[in-house]
């Protein structure tokens, strides 16, 4: 019963997300793509609280990777998607969240069996990715260029500082040592890898590597 009403509250808490989504659209498309990057993040904590089942717990993102490939081919959902002409057009990475989401609810609701270990991975892609680019173009600082990639040093240095505390956070409730070595290490792994990963890829390698990262560490 708890899976059944686990999906629907799913399905109730994306509904609140996208139709909100619009709201931030008047500030511009990537003011709500960014919103709905960082709030469906928060769809793991209903995944810990309700799911029980590995399948269960996976179908979810595994029906969302279906659904924003066709919006990304088709313009379904039009406040997650870029408008023609607007810089990573070409960007898979609303299908990769969800192959993310996929990807960790198979291997930490199933085999690992500490669904915690996925809550570092998608928190840090949700609130760090996502807020290192809304802090990198709201506060002036200096750009710098990885391959194609434009990023600004406010955005890693708030990549940084979100994936150091999620990670440390985790640590001590895992009762590990040397947390703060740990921390920072996986937070300067973390940074190099957002700032390196090209067209959206980033929504895969940085939550699969936090969460191996994490997995290893404790």
């Amino acid at each position: 019963m708890n899976n059944i009403f686990g999906v629907i509250v799913t399905i109730i808490f994306m509904g609140i997300i996208f139709i909100s989504a619009s709201l931030f659209e008047k500030a511009g498309k990537e003011a709500s793509r960014k919103y709905i990057h960082i709030m469906l993040s928060n769809w793991w904590i209903i995944a810990m609280v309700f799911f029980d089942n590995m399948y269960i717990a996976a179908f979810i993102p595994a029906l969302f990777v279906v659904i924003n490939y066709a919006s990304y081919k088709m313009n379904i959902i039009k406040v997650m998607e870029r408008d023609e002409g607007e810089e990573n057009k070409d960007s898979l990475g609303t299908v990769y969240y969800a192959l993310t989401l996929l990807i960790l609810a198979l291997v930490t609701f199933g085999p690992l069996n500490n669904p915690v270990i996925g809550l570092c991975g998608v928190a840090v892609m949700g609130y760090g990715d996502g807020l290192a680019a809304v802090i990198g173009q709201s506060i002036k600082s200096k750009e710098y260029r990885i391959k194609d990639n434009k990023k600004t040093i406010a955005g890693s240095i708030t990549m940084f500082c979100i994936t150091l505390m999620i990670i440390a956070g985790f640590l001590k409730y895992s009762n590990a040592s040397y947390v703060a070595i740990k921390s920072i290490l996986v937070a300067v792994i973390v940074t190099f890898i957002e700032a390196v990963s090209i067209k959206g890829t980033d929504n895969l390698t940085v939550p699969l590597t936090t969460s191996l990262l994490a997995m290893l560490l404790v």
